[in-house]
């Protein structure tokens, strides 16, 4: 017996908040089926009759992951981690990081090939703590949906059900949250080393004039600059190269473009002012106070040995209430990037870019978004090997008044 069924492709955004930032997880699902998928409360029966409008819910913490427990705090002898690695370094775990849950298997019901993480919440010399709580175990969530496109009705003869909000958060929700007491782990000066040490000159002396995102990332990227800029203003395209991603219908903006490579610069269209300068070597950023609007910092900010200085340089040159907008996804130079960032769980580097913007002492409001699931175009060179887009990450604040 076979069941006609409506299909549509479905965006979910999951709004949530912690002591200090507020989050938002934007998902894409291709196709999905309204008679067999699984939306939480009232979604289920809202969601098939909207036209294109979001329809949204309020859960209290527990309803859509498990409730806290104190079940899932688990005391475990460091010599029963299993911390070493069939190839290259062995693991070497901190305070307040996430790990993935095999360093662990044999406890606590944990099995070998878990990958979900694992929160280490305090360290002894022969033990550790590891939280196995959902990271939004505590938190109250909003599920909203939209349908992007419908697909038409389809012959089901039954299949899997999909629960469509635990889904969005399979691929690493809730990490991004800063703890009060781990700000400091993400700062260490060892983690912020990196393969290739040398001069940054030499590596940026050459023009690459390449892309690092995928056509779709990009503009999602433009989109969530779209949304904080506008006419007017003075931006500071920090780390800046031959292409801004700036939205070109945001009329009258002021764009000085700061990077390595003069050549890539002047390349760039969207630039109304070019300054070469290299902020690895000499932190001190050669504009006045209270000079820009905003600042954008497009998939760079992993490169930074010395991000808190950065920051607090950002927030002299930014006006009172001014914006700093941070954007990157899960591609970089492997021998420039800062070692911490490769050991990092991509939403987790986003609890490191909080992290510096806290430690810099001049931010408030700040939030977080991602963008997963959409589709990769399918003419981008990797469409073979990846069906998805490149996520997206990114951060904002703004300079708190003095």
């Amino acid at each position: 017996m076979s069941i006609e069924s409506e299909q549509a492709s479905v965006e979910v955004r999951l709004d949530w908040e912690d002591a200090y930032s507020r989050h938002r997880n934007r998902d894409y699902f291709e196709k999905i089926n309204f008679w067999r998928d699984i939306f939480p409360g009232s979604l289920s029966m809202a969601l098939p009759g909207s036209q294109g409008e979001w329809v949204s819910e309020d859960f209290s913490p527990g309803e859509i992951v498990p409730p806290w427990s104190e079940r899932n705090i688990h005391r475990i002898k460091r010599s029963a981690l299993q911390l070493r690695r069939k190839h290259g370094p062995a693991i070497d775990i901190t305070a307040g990081r996430h790990y993935p849950r095999y360093i662990a298997a044999g406890t606590a019901d944990i099995h070998q090939g878990n990958f979900q993480p694992l929160r280490i919440s305090a360290m002894a010399d022969d033990s550790v703590t590891v939280d196995l709580n959902h990271p939004l175990s505590r938190s109250p969530l909003t599920v909203a949906a939209r349908i992007v496109d419908r697909l038409g009705p389809a012959s089901e003869h039954g299949g899997r059900c999909n629960d469509i909000a635990l889904d969005a958060m399979k691929s690493g929700v809730g990490l991004e949250q800063v703890y009060p007491s781990d700000e400091s782990n993400y700062l260490d000066s060892d983690t912020l080393d990196r393969m290739d040490n040398r001069s940054d000159g030499l590596f940026y002396e050459s023009m690459r004039l390449v892309q690092h995102i995928d056509r779709t990332a990009i503009e999602q990227i433009t989109d969530f600059y779209r949304h904080n800029l506008a006419a007017g203003m003075k931006v500071l395209d920090f780390m800046s190269s031959w292409v801004s991603h700036l939205p070109e219908d945001i009329g009258d903006l002021s764009v000085t473009g700061l990077g390595m490579n003069t050549g890539e610069l002047d390349r760039n269209p969207q630039l109304s002012e070019r300054v070469t300068h290299d902020v690895n070597a000499n932190t001190r950023l050669p504009f006045t106070d209270n000079l820009f609007d905003a600042v954008v910092c497009t998939v760079s900010v992993e490169y930074l040995v010395q991000p808190v200085a950065v920051f607090r340089e950002l927030g002299r040159i930014l006006k009172p209430g001014g914006i700093v907008l941070v954007t990157f996804s899960d591609r970089w130079f492997p021998t420039k990037v800062i070692s911490l960032w490769t050991e990092l769980h991509p939403f987790e580097r986003l609890a490191m870019v909080q992290a510096v913007i806290r430690a810099a002492g001049c931010f408030s409001a700040v939030s977080t978004e991602t963008v997963h699931g959409l589709p990769r175009p399918e003419d981008d060179k990797y469409a073979q090997q990846q069906a998805f887009s490149d996520p997206v990450f990114a951060v904002s604040a703004r300079r708190a008044d003095p």
